[in-house]
């Protein structure tokens, strides 16, 4: 269905246009450039992260962060079932076994319970996982306060999937500083985008060079083409980055809009009672990607669903629990029951303009 309002379309302006002009007539069209390297020294100062690397998509990101953490095949590695299917999938891209953990219910990220539970009956058998791939899940971060503590006492490195999350703070610090590295994607609905596009941080510079060998080809440094490892295309065009550029200069903004958007929706589901919007956890505060709310049920989202579709206006549910997903029927998970009951009665909402959170409140005052 094509609609006039989405959840997170794309915003650009002046600022892009420059940009863009600037490396097509610098005549640097091809992958890499001068674009993309300010764009990864800029984000990693954003972030307060030591190195970066800028790839064609958040997905490249996961799977190299994995492949250069060790990860191999048959390798286990711990994924929040409540994420997308990217997470899981670049577990399988190396032939690995991904193992659901379930939601604790504040911020509806990887429950650090059930992870401690895991880990130390794994630590019994003498069968730890590999890695814990945490998420950031619609724009806010993880627990990490006792995630890392968990992940430390069993020396498991966390990477961190914060392709949702670029410009969320976690007592102080900013999303993709809590595992040994981490991932942002900048896909056309993320809160910035290249129109596709993503980022590998880490503190450990030979972990990122490491990764930029592998996306480049795994060419050797020889004036001939030679290679002793399977590598990947996977480094982002100058073009794209000086996009990416533009946006990430006007992030604060966006972030301070979205917000003012989550609030409008706070504030009337608080006074109208027809639903419960997701707050920003205690150890942090969201860049409010997209605004979610839960209802008393699931026949009241949808209905609010479909009165939006008719209005050519989009929402749509949450996530789907991977263990829900029949791709990954097979997988082990250990559940709580909170991923089922938030895609049960979960709604996204539009979240990028004042304008449109006002439409969508119109049409739902008279539901």
């Amino acid at each position: 269905m094509s609609f006039r309002i989405y959840l997170s379309p794309p915003k650009v302006g002046s600022a892009e246009t420059k940009f863009v002009l600037d490396a097509l007539e610098s005549g640097w069209v091809a992958p890499l450039g001068p674009h993309v390297d300010a764009f990864e020294a800029e984000l990693a100062q954003y972030v307060g992260s030591e190195n970066a690397l800028a790839l064609s998509s958040g997905s490249a990101g996961l799977h190299l962060a994995l492949l250069v953490a060790g990860v191999k095949e048959g390798d286990d590695v711990v994924v929040p079932t409540m994420t997308f299917a990217a997470t899981a999938f670049a577990v399988k891209y190396l032939n690995a076994n991904p193992i659901f953990l379930d939601s604790e219910t504040v911020s509806w990220n990887l429950d650090p319970d059930l992870l401690a539970e895991f880990l130390n009956t794994r630590a019994k058998i003498g069968k730890l996982p590999k890695a814990v791939l945490a998420v950031d899940i619609f724009g806010q971060t993880a627990d990490y306060h006792r995630i890392q503590a968990i992940c430390e006492s069993f020396e498991v490195p966390i990477i961190e999937d914060a392709a949702e999350a670029l410009g969320a703070t976690n007592r102080g610090d900013r999303a993709g500083t809590f595992g040994r590295a981490a991932v942002f994607s900048f896909n056309g609905n993320k809160i910035i985008t290249t129109s596709g596009g993503g980022m590998l941080v880490s503190d450990d510079a030979e972990f990122i060079s490491k990764a930029r060998y592998f996306a480049t080809q795994a060419r050797q440094p020889v004036i001939w083409y030679e290679h002793e490892d399977i590598g990947y295309n996977y480094r982002m065009s100058n073009v794209l980055a000086a996009i990416g550029r533009a946006q990430l200069a006007n992030l604060d903004n966006v972030i301070e809009t979205r917000r003012i958007v989550r609030e409008m929706y706070s504030d009337f589901t608080k006074d109208s009672g027809k639903a419960e919007v997701l707050q920003d956890a205690p150890w942090g505060t969201g860049n409010n990607w997209l605004t979610v709310a839960t209802f008393s049920s699931s026949e009241d989202a949808m209905t609010l669903m479909k009165a939006l579709h008719q209005s050519g206006i989009e929402s749509r549910p949450i996530w789907k629990p991977m263990h829900q997903q029949p791709v990954f029927s097979k997988a082990e998970a250990l559940l709580n029951g909170t991923a089922d009951h938030i895609f049960s009665v979960g709604l996204c909402l539009p979240s990028s303009e004042i304008d449109h959170a006002k439409e969508v409140i119109e049409i739902w005052q008279k539901l």
